[in-house]
């Protein structure tokens, strides 16, 4: 169980997709601009990589080594094909609202950075769990850009106002560079908080994104090897 729980608690903290590992930042600066659409996203793609961790952790013994990626692509695809049919049915406003970055989860660097890292090599069932602290890490770093990019550029919290009507919104923040600006404020944030907590003596254990951290760098490195 400490296992399962300590994949749930890395997708949330330690390796948060957004603020570990800066991935995934095409669907992060486009939906983060409102509540709706930054829920909407995190429970789609969290939906996707649950069942692609999944799938691809049960067949993992199948899989010729060489065509690995097509395959995992291939599984992400039908996954993220199910969940736009099952949007555009039960959620057409929602499904509207996030237009072509549903289709794109198909290229989503989180999913196949899973499949890639941890599922292919895992059981099920902790693929089941890394595929959930994942999600709900991704859902949460959503959020929590969406709730000041929302608040101060368009004076709404899940599309009601909250701001009085003479306050201007700052439209700055509904653009990409107000997304990167949140990012750089939350991180900074946050390893100010790490520093404070650390232990005289101890070294903080900071939030340093490169490619050291993501989690295809050992199948980058791999393929630069192979190019030399």
């Amino acid at each position: 169980m400490s296992v399962l729980t300590e994949r749930i608690k890395n997708g949330i903290l330690n390796e948060n997709p957004i603020y570990g590992q800066v991935l995934a930042m095409c669907p992060t600066l486009a939906v983060s601009t409102s509540m709706e659409n930054a829920v909407g996203m995190g429970i789609a793609a969290t939906a996707v990589l649950v069942a692609s961790n999944i799938a691809i952790s049960a067949i993992r013994k199948l899989v010729p080594n060489k065509i690995r990626i097509p395959i995992f692509i291939v599984i992400i695809a039908s996954f993220v094909t199910i969940t736009q049919f099952l949007l555009q049915g039960f959620v057409p406003t929602l499904y509207k609202s996030l237009g072509i970055f549903i289709p794109l989860i198909v290229v989503n660097c989180v999913i196949l950075g899973r499949a890639e890292a941890y599922a292919q090599k895992s059981g099920v069932i902790a693929s089941l769990f890394d595929g959930i602290g994942m999600g709900v890490g991704f859902t949460l770093a959503l959020m929590s850009l969406a709730i000041f990019r929302e608040v101060l550029g368009a004076g709404t919290f899940f599309g009601m106002r909250i701001m009085p009507l003479s306050y201007q919104p700052a439209i700055i923040m509904i653009l990409a560079p107000g997304a990167f600006f949140t990012m750089g404020i939350i991180m900074a944030g946050i390893n100010l908080y790490r520093i404070k907590k650390a232990k005289p003596g101890e070294q903080p254990k900071l939030l340093e994104p490169g490619c050291a951290n993501c989690t295809l760098y050992d199948s980058c490195a791999a393929a630069s090897k192979s190019a030399e």
